[in-house]
């Protein structure tokens, strides 16, 4: 009997206990005020939604994806892919449809937690802009201006960049490597531990900076652009666009791919920079970097303006921007369906914005 007492007794004072908690997290919701489980939970539910939101969108356009590296990263000298539709040819004939796809594994590996982060750390920068602005200003009612929004945009895609950059690099050679090449890379970890040991630490950051030089207006201007766009609409509502306040997938996509096409088009010369940077040193590169024969000629750069310079002084200006039509077919689509991506899934899975707390 008394061990059925203390077992009861012990009951009691865990439903208690139970009964307390869900009272003071009910008085803490009405408070406006959020438990730290509560929080937690959103911030989880956040990351998931943008992760979702990379994958998705990334492997839309993986074919177009690698294509565009191999136009920026080829030999000028040796020549195999001279469009988006004869360069896709072209891989399916000599690798088949895993052609289309080689390095995806690796860039979901890299794009799903680039693009958690990024997601999260937007919402995160641009409430703590718009606390200061607020504060700045005296008005608690203001908003997030363009520049604002570009701001906080810049500042997420530093963060995501650098947290994921040694992944992104060993993807780039991934990517270029064909079933010719002298060495094959079998995976992330590999290649990242294959580098690691023949270049070094650094070579992992290799054509860092033009790439944070570049996600800086990219970036920024991917979600200023999509922000402000949206929020005209919604204000103005043009060809009657809006229902109940809220703009239909349809338009949201359109407003995606406006941001998209303005972002990638101002920063592509420093992606490409960064692609070429980030093939230095790599002893036994594709044949599709480092050329055949007598033509064959090794990548050297001192820094990111030395590739500037090399590369118009030896392919012109227009080699700043090759493989900018596929990356443009690719980056419409992808920009607009992660972003659409990210809200739908957010709305699943209950996740309020919070850039207006």
């Amino acid at each position: 009997m008394a061990s059925e007492d203390v077992v009861g007794k012990s009951t009691s004072e865990s439903a208690v206990t139970t009964i307390v908690n869900l009272a003071e997290e009910a008085k803490l919701a009405r408070e406006g005020v959020k438990a730290p489980g509560h929080e937690l939970l959103s911030i989880c539910k956040s990351l998931v939604a943008g992760g979702v939101a990379g994958g998705v969108s990334r492997t839309a356009v993986a074919p177009l994806e690698r294509l565009k590296i191999l136009l920026q990263v080829q030999n000028p000298h040796n020549i195999k892919y001279n469009g988006t539709m004869q360069g896709l040819k072209y891989i399916w004939r000599s690798e088949g449809v895993r052609g289309l796809f080689k390095g995806n594994g690796t860039n979901c590996a890299r794009i799903v937690p680039n693009s958690a982060v990024k997601f999260f750390s937007y919402e995160q920068a641009a409430s703590g802009i718009l606390w200061l602005y607020r504060r700045q200003s005296g008005n608690e009612d203001a908003q997030l201006t363009p520049v604002l929004r570009l701001g906080a945009g810049a500042c997420a895609g530093i963060i995501a960049m650098s947290a994921t950059y040694p992944m992104d690099m060993v993807r780039g050679r991934i990517t270029v490597q064909t079933e010719k090449s002298p060495y094959q890379y079998r995976g992330m970890f590999h290649a990242l531990g294959t580098v690691y040991r023949e270049e070094g630490f650094r070579a992992l950051y290799k054509g860092w900076l033009p790439s944070v030089i570049g996600v800086i207006p990219y970036v920024g201007l991917n979600f200023a652009v999509y922000e402000s766009l949206k929020d005209w609409l919604v204000k103005s509502n043009p060809l009657g666009l809006v229902e109940d306040s809220e703009l239909s997938v349809v338009t949201r996509l359109a407003c995606g791919a406006v941001a998209g096409t303005i972002g990638q088009t101002v920063a592509y010369p420093l992606d490409v920079i960064r692609r070429r940077m980030q093939m230095v040193g790599w002893n036994h590169a594709a044949s599709i970097v480092a050329g055949q024969g007598g033509s064959k000629a090794p990548l050297e750069y001192t820094g990111m303006v030395d590739a500037f310079r090399k590369t118009v002084r030896s392919e012109g200006f227009g080699a700043l921007y090759k493989g900018l039509v596929p990356n443009s077919v690719k980056v419409v689509p992808s920009i607009a369906i992660a972003f659409v991506t990210y809200e739908v899934v957010k709305d699943v899975l209950g996740v309020e914005m919070r850039i207006s707390d």
